[in-house]
């Protein structure tokens, strides 16, 4: 069964008094809707996900609530796509559909999420990402020139990932001046021969983040020891 986190409690706690009235309501449908339904709290306002993955986000603004169905046209298919969301900007309950539609809406994107669709924006997301991975890389002629006097840091660019080339080349295309392109060209040079990133420093604290530590075990108790036997008095 579906259970209500006091995170989420708090969300709406902490809303603006006309939006809490929203946010219970739209909360209420959901879990009568999906019985299964799981809270949590990303990017700071409550998501509901079912089957791991998301039915329908709420946000309270200051002036607006926001209800956003994450798969889109594929639930619901005249949503306007503004305010955060498919029903506009909304300031009272009387603004969201029915209690029978917004039901229909949830039991639609359970029904995506059983089978596996993925969101539109998804898949436009994949496409892109698709497409600019097979797009070749355009070197700057500086870079260019410097990687071909150095043997060395040209055989490493061409082992970096096609997003790391993409980084080094944007960063250098967009210095302004001669100067700061040269120095930029310099630095990339040294730290592509070493095989690293534009954003390395990034990339290592990411990697050295430490994994969760597993709770301890509690301590074994000694074992008890064995009560001395008494000796037979001498008659």
């Amino acid at each position: 069964m579906g259970v209500r986190t006091p995170q989420v409690d708090r969300y709406i706690a902490n809303a603006a008094p006309f939006a809490q009235p929203i946010l219970m309501h739209i909360r209420d449908v959901v879990h009568a809707a999906c019985p299964d339904v799981v809270e949590e709290i990303k990017w700071s306002f409550p998501f509901f996900t079912y089957k791991s993955e998301i039915i329908c986000a709420m946000r309270a603004f200051k002036a607006h609530c926001g209800l956003f169905f994450w798969k889109g046209v594929l639930v619901v298919p005249d949503g306007k796509e503004e305010g955060m969301g498919q029903f506009g900007k909304l300031t009272s309950v009387k603004e969201l559909p029915s209690k029978a539609i917004l039901t229909g809406y949830v039991k639609t994107a359970m029904t995506l999420n059983e089978a596996g669709v993925p969101a539109p924006h998804v898949v436009a997301q994949r496409a892109t990402a698709k497409k600019t991975a097979a797009t070749p890389v355009d070197i700057p002629p500086e870079l260019a020139a410097a990687l071909r006097a150095n043997k060395k840091a040209a055989a490493a660019f061409e082992k970096l990932a096609p997003s790391h080339r993409r980084e080094y080349a944007a960063w250098i295309a967009d210095a302004k001046r001669e100067e700061t392109k040269a120095t930029r060209v310099e630095k990339a040079v040294a730290l592509i021969a070493q095989g690293k990133s534009q954003n390395w420093q990034y990339d290592a604290r990411q990697k050295a983040k430490p994994a969760a530590k597993p709770a301890a075990k509690p301590a074994a108790k000694p074992a008890a020891k064995p009560a001395a036997k008494k000796s037979a008095k001498k008659r």
